[in-house]
């Protein structure tokens, strides 16, 4: 059937061992990472995979394929997809053989539908939830399978939070926001939104398996020299809710910092939140100090899972993960990207820790340029220290200088004119995987230092900065402000 097996209902379960067949090139290291948590007694939400073969032939699959495993999954989690009472909704995610992070789609909060809505509402108590999830699978679901651009959702959120932050909106303005949702993927692709919900997990798995074909995926597999028949596996899992108000959020980080390599956990975390919001770069997030004051079992519980995923792995992780009410889930890891500097520290700090023998920390650092670990700082030509015009967080650290580009076009007339360019965005998304390439450094006015564009520069040795809200963006005159200017 093309789903790796794991445990007795073919399903990745806390506690469930590592089935023998299961590999990073069946089931895609996404799966095969979660399977290896699970193993370990982390708790993961209940997930079912379908393998990396099926790529090569979306058309193939069809819920005739996937069925058996959605009834074991309901099994597990005392729930049922498309029920009115007590629905199950769920996540669609990638994961290729090789980490390509944020290359391809995400879908969240699959199955919710208009008949399936009241019964989320009853379930949870938590109509502001159930709205919220809701307008967030019509834009995510409008973008991602019906090819809506994301301004036209964007649009209608705007014009219902009136500048306010979109975590404070009650339930009848999301009410009202995902109505209006639902008027734009009408207005936009002459349909309803579809309301059956295998039809709407059937089209989220096709696209997730066609998104490894998607312009920024194979960029970035011909710019790390990748192959392209590797192909992606989708994960279905249940969808556990950072949006659920209280003691809930969304939050990625590594288990030390990816640019310095300092040996604490380095995470981002925006409560009363889904990882998209994260991850996306279109949100700015804050650092764990919030989440330790406010959920201090939750950090706890966090910091020894950090610990267990190095035991385990024996490297520096990235990691997704969820609160929801108070409860931990670990949702994601694989190895960190780093910084050269933070390389050599976190393999020296790792040998003396006694998680990798000496051998495997010289391999780690053999390839390591002496230049790329000198430090540098910026002074003015006076050499008095130069003047700040805004702060914003590091995402990759070091010193860049360059024309400022905001866009493609400005990118190529720098190269034209033999000059280096730093390129300035209002959010950091990973469709500039391109881009990224060619500029000294990326700045940018919102996102946060864990999100997917954020990774991808510091993998590239790029200098990153993000989250400078006090920079503007005049692209029409093709020039940046900082404050008042």
């Amino acid at each position: 059937m093309g789903i790796p097996v794991q445990g007795a209902a073919g399903l990745i379960v806390p506690g469930a061992p590592l089935a023998k067949a299961a590999s990073p090139e069946t089931m895609g290291f996404k799966a095969y990472n979660l399977a290896r948590m699970a193993a370990l007694g982390l708790n993961v939400p209940p997930a079912f995979v379908l393998g990396t073969n099926l790529c090569a032939h979306p058309e193939a699959v069809t819920p005739a394929l996937w069925r058996d495993a959605l009834t074991h999954l309901e099994a597990a989690t005392g729930l049922r997809f498309g029920d009115p009472r007590r629905p199950l909704l769920l996540s669609v995610r990638s994961g290729a053989p090789v980490s390509m992070p944020g290359m391809m789609e995400t879908l969240l909060n699959i199955g919710l539908t208009d008949a399936t809505l009241p019964g989320l509402i009853r379930s949870t108590g938590n109509p502001r939830l159930a709205w919220d999830a809701y307008r967030r699978l019509i834009a995510g679901y409008g973008e991602v399978v019906a090819g809506i651009e994301a301004a036209a959702f964007e649009a209608d959120l705007d014009q219902v939070r009136m500048g306010e932050d979109e975590r404070a909106l009650d339930f009848a303005a999301l009410r009202d926001l995902a109505q209006r949702h639902l008027e734009t993927y009408l207005r936009l692709t002459q349909e309803a939104f579809p309301q059956d919900a295998v039809a709407q997990l059937q089209a989220a798995i096709a696209a997730v398996f066609r998104s490894w074909s998607s312009a920024k995926a194979v960029a970035y597999r011909e710019m790390r020299g990748l192959s392209h028949g590797m192909g992606t596996a989708v994960t279905v899992q249940r969808m556990v809710f950072g949006n659920a108000g209280g003691l809930s959020g969304a939050g990625v980080g590594f288990t030390r910092n990816p640019s310095d390599g300092d040996p604490a956990p380095w995470v981002d975390f925006l409560f009363n939140a889904q990882g998209e919001d994260v991850v996306s770069g279109r949100r700015s997030a804050q650092g764990h100090d919030r989440l330790a004051a406010i959920a201090p079992r939750v950090w706890e519980e966090l910091v020894e899972a950090t610990k267990a995923l190095e035991r385990h792995f024996g490297d520096m992780q990235d990691f997704e993960f969820t609160v929801e009410d108070g409860k931990l889930f670990l949702l994601q890891t694989r190895e960190g990207k780093r910084t050269p500097q933070a390389a050599a520290r976190i393999a020296l700090d790792m040998a003396d820790e006694g998680l990798i023998d000496r051998d495997t920390a010289r391999s780690r650092t053999a390839g390591l340029d002496a230049a790329a670990l000198t430090t540098r700082v910026i002074v003015a030509e006076d050499g008095a220290v130069a003047a700040t015009l805004g702060h914003a967080a590091t995402a990759s650290s070091g010193v860049a200088s360059g024309a400022v580009a905001l866009n493609e076009e400005q990118v190529a007339a720098a190269e034209a004119a033999g000059k280096p360019a730093i390129l300035a965005r209002d959010n950091a998304e990973t469709h500039d995987v391109a881009l990224i390439d060619r500029v000294r450094g990326l700045l940018t006015r919102h996102g946060a230092r864990t999100s997917h564009a954020a990774v991808v520069a510091r993998q590239l040795g790029k200098v990153c900065l993000v989250g400078c809200e006090a920079m503007r963006i005049d692209e029409p005159g093709g020039r940046i402000g900082f404050g008042d200017e």
